[in-house]
């Protein structure tokens, strides 16, 4: 299920995690090249390949081949695709030719890049007609100074010194910094490069001082991203180690917020990591996002961010742990979804319940879709309108070794709506109970991974079956009464999940009936758990835990 759609190195250019493709050692005809601390690294994406940009072709984002031609169209979008056109104008693929170069001491690879870049300047001046706006925006500019600068270490002409100090001035400029925000980051990373390659120390300083007050706003104290998407803490913690070294590189101190907000970051990609080994799918996070980083091994199973994250698991290292998220905290902002109070579910070494996920950055109805609340584990309040980017509480938790029980609440449909989640390790199993206040009435939808298929709907009890396992999904209302009336979609219009950068898989969706009150009970592994409710207590297979849960 996680590979469908786009290689794990694909996905990962959009945000600038992949690897270097060349290796550290060069070879004998590149003994007599310099290699530079601003070209070697691993601020290149894994494709295209020198090679491959040396035959005219160059494979973005995961997307087929692209010919460049003899002249190249620089307001080319054969895709129609913002990702294809924010990395092939960032010029990264521009920078294999001088890595290339530089490992190897054949300089067709050189003299391919210098036409490439001189062709660029020539072709985008900034506020030219027939310049594409989108190569002057603030993330393609910070991208494209290192791939400049690493060509500057070998071709000093004029009008390379002069681009790069138009682009140097773009990102001095305040009105289009980008505070608090990993572009922001980018922004003064690339300043930093520039005012040290030519000694602008005012650049230089100016890029040092910005850099700690957006690591302060975009990383908390705790560690946590504040930008709504775990999987950017990967790119945050990778691109803060690139400024650490540019830092030190420049015969700068490194800011102690800035090295104590990196580390803690750590901890937080760790807690945001499944035991698959794969990032949680929040926001915009696609389910394959490998973090690949050296986080150790945090002292808790379960932490509470106050960014507005609850992860917990059953034990760490192991594949089979069961791991939970349940979302709150400030109201949506850059890289969130509106998917306050709702819950992911991993269990018995596979998903139970997922975000509908992130599709990709298109402006398409199917992406502003994957933003809503119908694109999450969560409940609404019946008869009230949504109200966008509300803020959410946590307002009791219970941890034990074993079992953990938190309540949510906000105003997001204008009265009070009430989630509490208990979640018990061992026997495993999830229940949530949701409420809302003045006598409203509430309904909820649980997305199931694609791989399990509804075998049963009767009577307020959903088996969902993959081959030979089950999952049991049983609600039930006021007094402990069964609620029956599950509806199921599997496509439609709520029946969809995208694992994957620009994949859409149907998936099975039950949406419950209206109920004053709903306690939800999912047990994986079955597909007949024994299970009472009466007098205010709940049994399941010999699990008792109050219907209030807390």
């Amino acid at each position: 299920m996680r590979r469908l759609a786009i290689s794990l190195a694909s996905l990962l250019l959009l945000c600038g995690l992949a690897r270097s493709a060349y290796a550290d050692t060069p070879t004998d005809g590149a003994e007599k090249v310099k290699r530079t601390a601003q070209c070697q690294g691993d601020w290149l994406p894994a494709t295209p390949t020198a090679d491959e940009v040396m035959r005219g072709e160059i494979s973005l984002v995961g997307l087929p081949p692209y010919k460049l031609g003899s002249k190249i169209n620089w307001a080319a979008s054969p895709y129609r695709n913002r990702s294809w056109e924010f990395v092939f104008q960032s010029l990264r693929w521009m920078g294999t030719l001088v890595v290339a170069y530089e490992n190897s001491g054949d300089e067709r690879y050189l003299d391919r890049a210098k036409e490439i870049t001189k062709d660029w300047v020539a072709s985008n001046r900034r506020g030219a007609r027939g310049t594409p706006a989108y190569a002057w925006k603030d993330h393609p500019v910070s991208l494209r100074s290192q791939a400049l600068v690493c060509l500057s270490m070998h071709v000093k002409d004029s009008w390379l010194k002069d681009s790069l100090a138009d682009h140097a001035r773009l990102l001095a400029d305040p009105r289009l910094y980008k505070k608090g925000h990993n572009h922001g980051m980018d922004q003064d990373i690339a300043l930093m490069g520039i005012g040290c390659r030519y000694g602008r120390s005012d650049w230089a300083s100016l890029a040092s001082r910005r850099l700690t007050g957006t690591v302060k706003l975009d990383v908390d104290s705790q560690g946590a991203l504040m930008e709504q998407a775990p999987r950017y803490a990967v790119y945050v913690y990778g691109r803060l180690q690139v400024a650490i070294a540019n830092m030190k590189d420049c015969g700068r101190r490194v800011p102690a917020d800035i090295s104590r907000r990196a580390d803690a970051l750590k901890d937080f990609i760790a807690h945001s990591t499944m035991p698959n080994g794969y990032m949680a799918p929040l926001g915009d996070g696609s389910a394959e996002t490998e973090p690949r980083v050296e986080t150790g091994t945090p002292k808790q199973e379960v932490k509470v961010y106050r960014a507005g994250y609850v992860y917990g698991r059953t034990a760490w290292n192991k594949p089979d742990s069961a791991y939970y998220s349940i979302r709150f905290g400030p109201g949506l902002k850059f890289h969130g979804h509106e998917d306050h109070l709702g819950v992911t579910y991993y269990a018995h070494g596979r998903d139970i319940l997922m975000d509908a996920g992130f599709h990709s950055y298109e402006k398409s109805a199917y992406r502003y879709w994957t933003l809503s609340p119908e694109a999450h584990n969560v409940p609404t309040v019946v008869g009230q309108r949504f109200r966008p980017r509300t803020a959410s509480k946590l307002t009791k938790s219970v941890i034990g070794a074993d079992r953990q029980a938190f309540r949510l609440t906000d105003k997001a449909y204008g009265t009070a709506r009430t989630r509490s989640v208990l979640v018990n390790h061992g026997d495993d199993l999830m229940a949530v109970l949701d409420t809302a206040a003045g006598g409203k009435k509430v309904r909820n939808l649980w997305r199931f991974a694609p791989s399990l298929k509804v075998v049963s709907n009767e009577g307020g009890r959903v088996v969902l079956a993959d081959g030979k396992f089950r999952v049991t999904m049983l609600q039930f209302g006021p007094s402990c009464r069964p609620v029956g009336g599950q509806k199921v979609e599997r496509g439609g219009k709520l029946g969809w999940v995208s694992p994957t950068y620009l994949s859409k898989l149907p998936t099975s969706v039950v949406v419950s009936p209206d109920a004053a009150s709903l306690l939800t009970v999912i047990v994986p592994g079955t597909d007949d758990p024994k299970v009472s409710c009466s007098g205010g207590k709940v049994k399941v297979e010999g699990v008792s835990f109050s219907a209030g849960l807390l």
